[in-house]
C-alpha cells in the first residue's frame, strides 16, 4: 500500500483523544512510508492528520470539493491539493489516487465515504482494503451493525470480511496488508445473489 484514503472528521472535538490520534496516524503512515490522501481540508482531525504527516516528510494529497475552497477551510500546504466539483467526484477521486481506505473517527461525511467504499468493494468497482480503526470504542457500535446485517442476510457471508476492523493503527494496517479480495456481485449469477 503506497497510499490509504483517510476518511475523518473535520470537527475538533472537546476530548483530545482524537486530535492526538490523528497526529499519530499521519505521523505513523508517513514514517511507514505511505501517502495519505484525504479531504483536503485544514481544520479538525483532517487538518491534524495533514500537518502531521507533512511534518513528518510524507506525501499528503488533498482531495476538496470547490465549494469547501470557497468556504476557505482548504489545506494550502499539501503536497497535492485537487479541487474538484463535488462529493461523487471526490469520492472516486479518492478510489483513484489510493490503495486501500481507513476510517477513523468522524461523523455523516466520514460514514458517507466508509459505506461507498465498503459497497464498491461489494460490487467490485474496486478490490482494495476497507479498514475502521476502532479507536477508544468509538466505532463498536457500527461493528455490531455490521455483523446484524450478516446475522439478518443483507450482507453476504463472503462479503463480511470487507469491513476490516482494528485497535490500533499497526494491526489495522497489517491486516489491510493482508487483505485478499472477495467474488464482488458483478461476477455473481443471480442464484447466488
Amino acid at each position: 500500500m503506497k497510499r490509504l484514503a483517510i476518511y475523518c472528521g473535520s470537527a475538533t472535538p472537546a476530548d483530545p483523544l482524537y486530535i492526538d490520534l490523528a497526529r499519530r496516524i499521519g505521523t505513523t503512515l508517513a514514517r511507514r512510508g505511505i501517502g495519505v490522501v484525504y479531504g483536503g481540508g485544514r481544520l479538525g482531525l483532517m487538518g491534524a492528520i495533514a500537518d502531521s504527516a507533512l511534518s513528518a516528510g510524507g506525501e499528503v494529497i488533498g482531495v476538496i470539493p470547490q465549494a469547501l475552497v470557497d468556504a476557505e477551510v482548504a489545506h494550502r500546504g499539501l503536497t497535492e491539493l485537487h479541487v474538484v466539483g463535488g462529493m461523487h467526484e471526490r469520492k472516486q477521486k479518492f478510489t483513484d489516487l489510493s490503495d486501500g481506505f481507513v476510517t477513523i473517527p468522524g461523523g455523516t461525511g466520514t460514514m458517507d465515504e466508509l459505506w461507498e467504499a465498503l459497497s464498491w468493494a461489494q460490487l467490485g468497482y474496486h478490490t482494495d482494503p476497507v479498514g475502521l480503526l476502532n479507536a477508544a470504542g468509538y466505532y463498536d457500535h457500527l461493528i455490531a451493525f455490521w455483523e446484524k446485517m450478516g446475522e439478518v442476510g443483507f450482507l453476504r457471508a463472503q462479503h463480511r470480511d470487507l469491513l476490516i476492523v482494528a485497535d490500533t493503527l499497526d494491526d489495522l494496517l497489517d491486516r489491510m496488508a493482508a487483505h485478499v479480495p472477495t467474488q464482488p456481485i458483478v461476477r455473481m449469477k443471480a442464484a447466488d445473489l
